[in-house]
């Protein structure tokens, strides 16, 4: 009786493809964050970094707008965005952007960028963190940036 041979595997692809980070990005936070130092980095400003605690902050603001149906950057009962980033444990908050309704981070980022107030936060050389959250059952967008 003969033996059968199976072929010699190939070896694994070790050839890197080539995206823009912002096409890479695997999660929404990374591809707006991405896309926040693509534009930063066209006006001079130095690269945003991710940071947990911001990331909580935005997440769990973006959720309890959802949650509870409102859009502002102050709760219902009067806390603001600084207040609930340094309760999240982040000790220098900078500032707050927001969004409702657009479904990807390009078209959320094209929305902030064509608002004076937000395209400022945006483009802020002084800022150095930035936290992301989304949820996704209304679309509530939020950015919390930190110095």
């Amino acid at each position: 009786s003969s033996k059968k041979t199976s072929a010699p595997k190939p070896p694994p692809s070790t050839t890197p493809s080539v995206t823009t980070t912002a096409a890479k990005a695997t999660t929404v936070a990374q591809q707006i964050l991405a896309l926040v130092n693509e534009q930063r980095a066209t006006a001079g400003c130095g690269a945003l970094t991710a940071d947990d605690r911001l990331d909580s902050a935005a997440q769990k603001f973006s959720e309890d707008m959802a949650n509870r149906d409102y859009f502002a950057h102050t709760t219902p009962e009067g806390v603001t965005f600084d207040q609930r980033i340094t309760a999240a444990g982040y000790p220098s908050p900078a500032a707050e952007n927001i969004a409702k309704g657009s479904t990807t981070a390009a078209q959320t980022m094209t929305m902030w960028m064509n608002s004076d107030g937000h395209r400022r936060n945006i483009l802020n050389c002084a800022y150095k963190k930035l936290g992301v959250g989304l949820d996704k059952s209304g679309w509530y967008w939020v950015q919390d940036f930190g110095f």
